[in-house]
């Protein structure tokens, strides 16, 4: 019995016991975003706007259930046009607003993955790029996870217009985006002023054309 049980346990070690999932896959409960835009049904959170009901700017669901500080975060996503993103570590701007660091989405081979900064510094890392960002709040170009086209963009990173895992992990001052296993960028950020070590999480719609992105399994473990 002892040995089972030792057994048991060490299988939900390998098959990740301490992430929590955050969404509850019925409902909104525990996020906040314009109801107009942001939906739940079947398992899967819909971000969606129509030529009849399109945001003024770039609106956001939030999580209100807890703040990100050493995090790993999980989550499948899905995008048929337009742009999104994964908020974390930002700030609440109000009326559905944030700024902070951003993981992008966007039905792209090349863009998606790479790391902005929402109200704050902008592009910071690009596909395939390790970057230090310096006091001054400038990122610099350290190293390279591949090349652009042949490590990436030609062995289809992304899978357009399907679901895609996106994983993301952030110790200290150091962030890492992963997409189907394939790490995009790795940033160490030494901007005192810019950077955030905490901060809330949030889906983006960003504002444009017509749009629909989708997002379930989103599973968070604090490190």
């Amino acid at each position: 019995m002892l040995r089972f049980l030792l057994l048991l346990v060490l299988a939900s070690v390998a098959l990740g016991a301490d992430f929590k999932p955050i969404f509850d896959g019925k409902t909104l409960t525990g996020w906040d975003g314009d109801p107009r835009f942001w939906s739940a049904k079947d398992g899967v959170i819909r971000g969606e706007t129509a030529l009849t009901a399109l945001p003024k700017g770039n609106t956001f669901l939030l999580w209100r259930a807890g703040v990100l500080k050493d995090f790993e975060l999980k989550l499948k996503f899905r995008i048929q046009n337009g742009n999104s993103g994964v908020q974390y570590r930002s700030k609440d701007l109000g009326k559905w607003v944030v700024g902070g660091y951003q993981a992008e989405i966007e039905n792209k081979q090349g863009k998606v993955g790479f790391l902005y900064h929402e109200k704050g510094r902008k592009f910071l890392a690009n596909v395939g790029e390790k970057v230090e960002v310096g006091a001054d709040g400038k990122p610099k170009v350290v190293g390279s996870l591949g090349d652009k086209k042949t490590d990436f963009i030609d062995k289809g990173y992304y899978r357009e217009k399907a679901w895609n895992d996106y994983r993301i992990v952030a110790r200290g001052n150091h962030l890492e985006h992963w997409l189907n296993g394939v790490q995009t960028i790795d940033l160490i950020d030494n901007d005192p002023a810019g950077r955030a070590l905490e901060g809330i999480l949030a889906l983006q719609i960003h504002a444009g054309p017509p749009m629909l992105v989708e997002f379930k399994d989103i599973l968070l473990k604090n490190l």
